[in-house]
């Protein structure tokens, strides 16, 4: 059978990207990624350490970075991103450069870190002020303020919830009970979501709706900033980061409360009213199955703009109306979906 007519393969850009071993959301990593351009990922080696700061270093390692560099350098990527959050700030800024300047080297490649691309971020978006949310103790997060005060980042609020393991079953629920805590006090001009293991894709258009500030996640930002060296776009709806017609700095969005708080830095919440222990320095549960069924009182209090004719499905999970009848509708961040492979622990 002739099948000439069918052409080839379109051409594909690379990015090369480094993981933690325990990493779980190739999938959420690609929806960010446009149609010509290919990921490939590639993780550190096992170690028995829960999520820590020890483990942040140790899955940091300047040698263990270059081998990963190196096994990817195979594939000939264009730029390659290591996708860890606690695992780049834990150095501090100095840190930080040190681990993209080993990579650089390793690959003779353009090289970035999730923490540093975070920085550029908010350097894009104007931000000089943020609230936290994690999945991390306090220790970590501790580290992680004080990796943005360094950058001259003002932390006005912040929740963690505790957790040292399986950090990919936190159901969207959670994330957004704690970014409408952390954002409560100080008048934030932008927040972020840590962590690359912490899911956030369809949470961040909602959530950027409700709170009138713009909306950064730790692995948004890390394949923003690696496509942007390629000189492509990241793609996903109603995001500030990724669109900016809607946005030119953190006053472009309006909040949907009239009274945004203003009160004074507290410092960590205690976390959502609902689902896991949040402010613990210790281990945490995540419930997988919290926040399921419908919530009638949780949508935005302003619907998102109209999307188009062809928009993706998951424009209507971020909180966009649906037609139909009178049928009771279920809350669309109750749970993200499943990684596609979670590494056997």
């Amino acid at each position: 059978m002739d099948v000439s007519f069918l052409g080839g393969p379109e051409p594909q850009r690379g990015v090369g990207i480094v993981a933690p071993f325990d990493f779980a959301l190739d999938r959420e990593l690609w929806r960010w990624v446009p149609d010509d351009v290919s990921l490939h990922l590639t993780r550190t080696p096992f170690v028995p350490v829960e999520v820590s700061l020890d483990l942040a270093r140790l899955v940091s390692e300047h040698e263990t970075l270059r081998a990963a560099v190196r096994a990817l350098s195979a594939v000939s990527p264009e730029v390659v991103a290591y996708a860890c959050t606690s695992g780049s700030f834990v150095g501090g800024q100095a840190g930080e450069l040190a681990m993209s300047a080993a990579m650089r080297h390793a690959g003779e490649m353009p090289a970035l870190t999730t923490s540093g691309a975070l920085l550029d971020a908010l350097r894009e978006l104007g931000a000089h002020s943020v609230a936290l949310v994690t999945p991390y103790t306090k220790s970590v997060t501790d580290a992680l303020e004080d990796f943005l005060g360094e950058a001259g980042i003002e932390v006005t609020g912040r929740g963690y919830l505790g957790l040292t393991r399986e950090i990919w079953r936190v159901p969207y629920r959670d994330v957004t009970g704690m970014a409408r805590d952390a954002t409560a006090v100080g008048a934030p001009e932008a927040l972020f979501i840590s962590c690359t293991n912490l899911p956030t894709y369809d949470a961040i258009p909602r959530l950027e709706t409700e709170l009138g500030i713009p909306v950064l996640s730790a692995n948004q930002v890390t394949v923003w900033a690696a496509l942007r060296r390629i000189g492509k776009q990241a793609v996903g709806p109603y995001q500030a980061l990724l669109e900016p017609v809607p946005r030119s700095g953190p006053a472009a969005l309006a909040p949907a409360d009239a009274e945004p708080a203003t009160g004074p830095v507290t410092g960590p919440v205690t976390g959502p009213a609902t689902g896991p222990a949040a402010g613990a320095d210790g281990p945490g549960g995540a419930d997988p199955g919290a926040g399921r069924g419908c919530d009638p009182g949780a949508g935005p209090a302003v619907p998102p703009p109209e999307p188009p004719v062809d928009a993706a499905p998951e424009v209507a999970l971020a909180g966009s109306a649906l037609p139909g009848a009178d049928a009771e509708l279920c809350d669309p961040l109750a749970d993200p979906l499943p990684p596609d492979d979670p590494p056997p622990r």
